[in-house]
């Protein structure tokens, strides 16, 4: 097996790995939504449980589905037009990453927790 195959071949397993983590992600938080539902538990605690096991899904397959594109354009053809349409995926994905983020906690990945900060401003 040359070189170029096992490449191709890790940017695949890492693709399958990013598809398989968002769409299993969402059906076990689609799975436990349902149960909290039948369970009688509020609907407005139980969604939001729900998108934020959905965004998580999302942020860990994004990051898998970037892995791989790296792998495959870096070791295989790293041409100024290769590179360029990475920059280009990876800026997508980041900025989706960051929304998602904001969405699920409500700060920046680059913020502290407000409890954290909380206490340093208190200390």
């Amino acid at each position: 097996m040359e070189f170029t195959e096992v490449i191709e071949t890790a940017g695949k397993v890492l693709d399958g790995a990013g598809v398989a983590a968002i769409v299993l992600g969402g059906l076990v938080g689609t799975i436990f939504f349902v149960r909290a539902l039948t369970a009688h538990e509020d609907f407005g605690s139980a969604y939001r449980l729900y998108r934020r096991r959905l965004g998580q899904a999302i942020l860990l397959g994004l990051e898998f589905l970037v892995a791989a594109d790296i792998i495959r354009t870096v070791a295989i053809a790293p041409t100024f037009t290769s590179v360029g349409v990475l920059a280009l995926i990876v800026l997508v994905r980041t900025f989706l990453s960051y929304s998602l983020e904001l969405e699920l906690t409500g700060r920046w990945p680059w913020q502290r927790p407000k409890a954290e900060a909380d206490q340093d401003s208190s200390a």
